[in-house]
């Protein structure tokens, strides 16, 4: 039984002893007073009578009319007049008196009405004894009144003590709940500062609490603190605050990798003179030049979907970013540097080149295309841009008319699967799969990568989503002792209330399969809507799937939120992976995340391992499995 229970049944039960001892205190004392004032009245009456019999020398016949004509008036239960002897002479005894009042009442209660006596006397003689009782009918009706009156004044007493015991219960209940409230999110990793109730025991309770909290909070921040530095220190160019070259790669290799992601492009910035603005400027001016080329990609970085900027060497700088519309991201960084170039130094040239991609190239053939258009732009020997040509990439995107037409074909003719790819703990044993959504077009079928940015743009990304959630569901209901699936939802569509509904629809309709799926959305898509993702956790949590971020890393500083988010688990980008066991900043960065996550009780997976010395590595760092091409050669997993 809970404790407001508690308190509700002893206010009952205390209220109730407080009623029932009243109204039986009340009765008792009315009736001793009701007792009282028969006895007094049989007195005074029969004294009366005695006096006036006393005062007339009259014969039995005549006493026994009297005494018959005061018995008559219905006033009297029994008048009996004896001789001195004690002999009776004449007695009238009344029939039981009918009453209005319940018989269980009058025998609970019983009146006794005490004889009032008085003699009869001539002079110094006694004639007899008169002695008479008094009906009691009216006696009890009266004790009956009183007693309804007492119950309807207690009963009004007892709600009036009810409504302000629950004022007090509630004043007392909400403190308690929000402790509650706040001791349960602890044990979920959610760190809740409460305010301070009036309630001065609540009060130090609730503060106990908050300090708590607060000492949680500010040890994880300063972990995440230290992480943080830590990443930079192994990723970070310490002059421009841009990635290295090292990060870069890493980054580079898992972005054209990744199958479920729009085209992109590359960005490629040289400058020129460097070395000589160094001798003749000095190194701070040369160092403030960097830093502000520096700021200049930072911006850019943060502006587009999935940026990512780097110094590759002394003169050459990087941006990476989900947009294949390059020559405007050029064409204002050309004008950035070399307006802030020309203020410094007076002239120095600065050189771009561009190029697109598409899922399927490689790294080094994007690298050298992008590298040949930087070079065609040096040798003009001014500021100048070129793009790289066209990459000769099979199956390239038709016109978005014709795209749209293939998506809704191929979906209402449920020409979709699922490829199913193993995530594993270190001695092997499959955790759950990942799928990636694969669409027939003209017998062929397609990855994710080539129709999903075209889906994007029409806004069709929620249909694809529940298509894929619809086919893993079917494949986990299909057999029941095949692995756990994954499935990745797009941020655009956990924003659609509309996808919500039909999802948390789609998940209660197959149960028993929906506690085996595991969704994961992008970390830049959940922290860039915070409130969006709450919702979706809210219509999505009565089915009881797992829910977890990938490409967990690029925004380690919002780590802080996770607090609130309810995750169950975490993958590690493939960016922080990729050669890592060369890596030991980045091997202490993951070791560190893992702690973190642990402690918030989450689980935690790398992405994209493709060597066995990463998979190596990456089981001294305290994670709990691995995905990517090198897991299911190592352990046998094939892919399906």
């Amino acid at each position: 039984m809970s404790m407001y229970r508690q308190l509700w049944l002893a206010i009952i039960l205390s209220t109730l002893v407080a009623l029932i001892g009243g109204l039986l205190a009340s009765t008792l004392s009315s009736r001793s007073y009701l007792n009282e004032q028969l006895r007094m009245k049989n007195a005074d009456n029969a004294t009366v009578l005695a006096l006036s019999l006393s005062q007339k020398n009259i014969d039995p016949i005549e006493l026994e009319l009297v005494i018959a004509a005061l018995f008559d008036s219905g006033h009297y239960a029994s008048i009996r007049v004896t001789d001195p002897a004690g002999k009776k002479i004449i007695e009238r005894v009344a029939a039981v008196e009918k009453s209005n009042v319940p018989s269980w009442f009058i025998n609970s209660f019983p009146i006794h009405s005490t004889p009032g006596q008085a003699q009869i006397s001539s002079g110094w003689k006694q004639l007899g004894t008169v002695a008479l009782v008094t009906q009691s009918g009216s006696a009890y009706q009266t004790l009956w009144n009183s007693t309804r009156e007492m119950i309807a004044t207690l009963a009004l007493s007892g709600l009036i003590a009810g409504y302000l015991g629950s004022l007090i219960l509630r004043r007392l209940k909400q403190p308690l709940r929000t402790v509650i409230e706040q001791a349960n999110g602890m044990s979920e990793r959610r760190f809740i500062v409460t305010p301070e109730p009036k309630v001065p025991e609540l009060r130090q309770l609730s503060t106990a609490m908050n300090s708590t909290v607060i000492l949680l909070k500010s040890m994880f921040a300063e972990e995440a603190e230290r992480l943080e530095t830590l990443r930079k220190q192994a990723n970070t160019d310490p002059v421009t605050g841009l990635a290295n070259r090292s990060h870069f790669m890493a980054q580079l290799q898992v972005t054209v990798e990744e199958e479920e992601a729009p085209p992109g492009s590359l960005i490629m910035v040289r400058l020129s003179r460097l070395a000589e603005i160094n001798r003749q400027l000095g190194r701070n001016k040369a160092d403030t030049i960097l830093k502000k080329i520096g700021t200049f990609l930072s911006t850019q970085q943060n502006q587009l979907p999935d940026g990512f900027a780097a110094r590759l060497n002394g003169t050459d700088f990087a941006l990476l970013f989900r947009q294949t519309d390059a020559e405007s991201v050029a064409q204002s960084l050309l004008h950035d540097i070399t307006t802030e170039l020309s203020q410094i130094t007076g002239s120095s040239a600065t050189f771009i080149g561009f190029g697109k991609f598409e899922y399927g190239i490689s790294p080094s053939t994007l690298l050298s295309q992008v590298d040949a258009a930087l070079a065609s732009a040096e040798v003009s020997g001014a500021s100048d841009i070129r793009m790289a040509a066209p990459l000769n990439i099979e199956q390239a995107p038709r016109s978005t008319e014709e795209w749209s037409k293939l998506i809704h074909r191929a979906l209402e003719q449920q020409w979709v699967k699922l490829a199913l790819f193993p995530v594993a703990d270190f001695n092997g044993k499959l955790i759950h799969r990942e799928s990636a959504l694969r669409l027939m077009f003209g017998g062929e079928w397609f990855p994710a990568g080539r129709f999903l940015p075209i889906a994007e743009r029409l806004a069709l990304t929620d249909k694809l989503d529940l298509a894929a959630v619809s086919l893993a569901l079917d494949e986990l209901s299909s057999n029941s002792t095949a692995e756990d699936v994954a499935v990745n939802l797009s941020a655009q569509s956990i924003q659609d209330a509309g996808f919500r509904v039909r999802l948390r629809a789609l998940l209660l309709s197959k149960p028993a399969a929906s506690k085996r799926l595991w969704l994961e959305i992008p970390e830049n898509g959940a922290f860039a809507n915070v409130d969006a993702f709450r919702a979706f956790y809210q219509d999505i949590s009565p089915s009881n799937c797992k829910l977890g971020l990938e490409h967990f890393g690029r925004q380690f500083e919002k780590i802080n939120l996770i607090h609130d988010l309810k995750l169950d688990y975490v993958k590690i980008d493939g960016g922080f992976i990729r050669s890592i066991d060369t890596n030991h900043g980045n091997q202490a960065f993951v070791k560190g995340i893992g702690a973190i996550i642990h402690r918030m009780g989450l689980q935690i997976f790398a992405e994209g391992v493709i060597s066995d010395s990463e998979l190596i590595t990456l089981k001294k760092l305290d994670i709990d499995g691995v995905t990517g091409p090198a897991v299911g050669k190592a352990f046998n997993l094939e892919n399906n």
